[in-house]
């Protein structure tokens, strides 16, 4: 007797990444470019026998910087090719609430997530590499985000309203035609401007893949949950009060710029 057996689930999962393995690799690749941007820029602008640190002496103003630095790292990154094409999320918090939202399929959802984990572990390895002790000791610290003096509770609450707003911005912009082709500018604003005010709290996630990236590298473990729940959480409110209470409609798939020019695995448009 021949054994018949069920490929459904087989092919559930596997199909898509015989397809959209480019797209996962190019999420990867995006945070891991993203923590080797975060670790060159704190290199040269907290580690003392930088030139940069010594012109500099307001912690505020390299603080400032560095926010402009990721902001614009941040930018380039959803405007690259490989942006365009896999949508930018590099950080597994967005594309968890997409998929919340019905917009992503669920293992496409879930190798984004390995892939993003992955790529931020590789780009961290590879910066600490690079330029050793000045990357792995304070104050870079494998660039980690941990509580500030004020503790925990204020970390959590600090990355559950960024997210919110970021997550917020992020629906408002994509699903307005006028404003959705500038989605990189506006989130990399935001990443300037929290990573300038707000680090001193939290050290400024919003992504969980960041964290753990960072944290693995280092193996400083600190507070990392609420750098995995204030995000999550913070961005799934987000989605919650457009729905619930602003009645906007969410009609963009899941890209954060949807170039006609590139395939899309979300909503299936070809180039």
């Amino acid at each position: 007797m021949k054994l018949q057996y069920d490929t459904s689930a087989y092919e559930t999962i596997f199909q898509p990444l015989r397809e959209h393995w480019p797209e996962y690799l190019m999420e990867g690749a995006l945070l891991g470019l993203y923590m080797m941007s975060a670790g060159i820029f704190a290199v040269l602008l907290q580690v003392y026998p930088s030139p940069i640190h010594g012109w500099i002496k307001s912690s505020f103003f390299r603080r400032l910087l560095y926010g402009l630095a990721m902001g614009m790292t941040s930018t380039a990154l959803v405007y690259s090719p490989w942006g365009r094409q896999s949508g930018a999320h590099a950080n597994s918090a967005i594309t968890f609430t997409y998929w919340r939202l019905g917009k992503i399929r669920t293992s496409d959802a879930l190798f984004y997530a390995i892939a993003q984990f992955a790529g931020g572990v590789s780009g961290v390895a590879f910066i600490s590499v690079l330029f050793g002790d000045s990357f792995r000791l304070p104050p870079v610290r494998y660039v980690t985000t941990q509580p500030g003096p004020e503790g925990v509770w204020w970390a959590l609450a600090a990355e559950l309203l960024m997210s919110f707003l970021f997550m917020s911005t992020i629906l408002f912009v994509t699903n307005c035609p006028a404003l959705a082709k500038h989605t990189g500018v506006f989130t990399g604003s935001l990443v300037a401007l929290f990573l300038t005010f707000e680090a001193p709290l939290s050290g400024m996630s919003m992504n969980p893949a960041r964290t753990f990236s960072s944290a693995l590298s280092g193996w400083l473990w600190q507070g990392t949950w609420a750098y995995f729940v204030g995000p999550i959480s913070g961005m799934l409110l987000a989605v919650e009060v457009r729905k619930r209470l602003m009645h906007a409609p969410m009609r963009a798939c899941a890209k954060l710029y949807h170039d006609e020019h590139t395939r899309c695995i979300f909503c299936g448009r070809k180039p």
